[in-house]
C-alpha cells in the first residue's frame, strides 16, 4: 500500500453500508483492507474496479465473524504487511427480530458472537497495533436499536446497546494512547439489512422519522470518513445519531 495514502480496514465491506464505506474511503485516498465473510469473484471485480478509477490500493481479506481463529488470522495478515493502520471501521453486523417469548438462548448467542464479541476482538488486535503507533481512530457501526427501547428486539436491541457502552468504555481507555473510539447510530437505512423489518413495521418506523424516508448507505459512510479523519481529532467516546429525525 502506497506511504502517501492512509490506511482503513473496512469490516462488512461486500454490501450495503460497507460498500458505500469503500467508495466514501477511496474516493477520500484511503487504501482498503476489505474485509468480507466468503471469498467472491463479483466483489473483487468491484474492488478492482473501485482501486483503478480513486489510484487507491484495495486488498480483499476474508474471514467469518463467528470463528475467532479466522478473525485472528485475517487482522495478523494485516498487521504483518507493516503498514500503519489509520482507521478501522467495525462495520460487520447481523439482524435479528423476535420478542422475549421467541427468542431462544442460542440466537442470542450467535447475534452477540458477531455484534459483540467478534467487535471486542477485532478491536483488541488492531488496537495493540495503533498503540504502537501512537494514533489511530476506530469506528463501530452501532444502532438507534441499541438506545431505543422497542419490543421484538432483544437479541439486536441488546447487543447494539453493548457495543455503544463498550465505544465509550475503551474511548476513555485509548485515548491516552492517541487512540479515538466512536460510534454511528443509524436509523433505518435503504439496505437488505435494513429491511429485515415487516412492511407494517418499517411504514410506522418511517412515518415517526421526520425526514419520512429510509437512509442512504452514502449517508452513513460519509459520517464514518469524517470521525476516522483528523477533523474529527478532538472527538473520541460520541456516538453520531443518523436517523432522519428518530430520536
Amino acid at each position: 500500500m502506497t506511504a502517501a495514502n492512509k490506511n482503513v480496514i473496512i469490516t462488512g465491506s461486500n454490501r450495503g453500508i460497507g460498500k458505500a464505506l469503500l467508495k466514501e474511503f477511496a474516493e477520500r485516498n484511503y487504501n482498503i483492507w476489505a474485509c468480507a465473510r466468503n471469498e467472491n469473484i463479483e466483489f473483487e471485480k468491484e474492488i478492482t474496479k473501485l482501486s483503478e478509477k480513486y489510484n487507491v490500493l484495495i486488498k480483499p481479506v476474508y474471514f467469518d465473524l463467528s470463528k475467532e481463529d479466522e478473525i485472528k488470522t485475517g487482522i495478523k495478515d494485516i498487521i504483518s504487511e507493516g503498514k500503519n493502520i489509520d482507521a478501522l471501521i467495525n462495520n460487520a453486523g447481523v439482524p435479528h427480530g423476535g420478542l422475549l417469548s421467541m427468542t431462544s438462548l442460542k440466537s442470542i448467542r450467535e447475534v452477540y458472537e458477531i455484534n459483540v464479541f467478534a467487535q471486542i476482538l477485532i478491536t483488541q488486535l488492531v488496537s495493540r497495533k495503533m498503540t504502537r503507533q501512537r494514533n489511530g481512530s476506530i469506528v463501530n457501526m452501532c444502532s438507534v436499536g441499541g438506545i431505543e427501547h422497542n419490543p421484538g428486539y432483544l437479541a439486536y436491541g441488546s447487543s447494539k446497546a453493548a457495543l455503544i457502552w463498550i465505544t465509550k468504555s475503551i474511548a476513555k481507555e485509548l485515548a491516552p494512547l492517541g487512540i479515538r473510539v466512536n460510534g454511528i447510530a443509524p436509523g433505518l437505512v435503504e439496505t437488505d439489512m435494513g429491511h429485515y423489518k415487516s412492511d407494517d413495521e418499517m411504514t410506522k418506523v418511517i412515518g415517526r422519522t421526520p425526514m419520512k424516508r429510509m437512509g442512504k448507505p452514502d449517508e452513513i459512510a460519509k459520517a464514518a470518513v469524517f470521525l476516522a479523519s483528523d477533523e474529527a481529532s478532538y472527538m473520541t467516546g460520541h456516538i453520531m445519531v443518523v436517523d432522519g429525525g428518530r430520536l
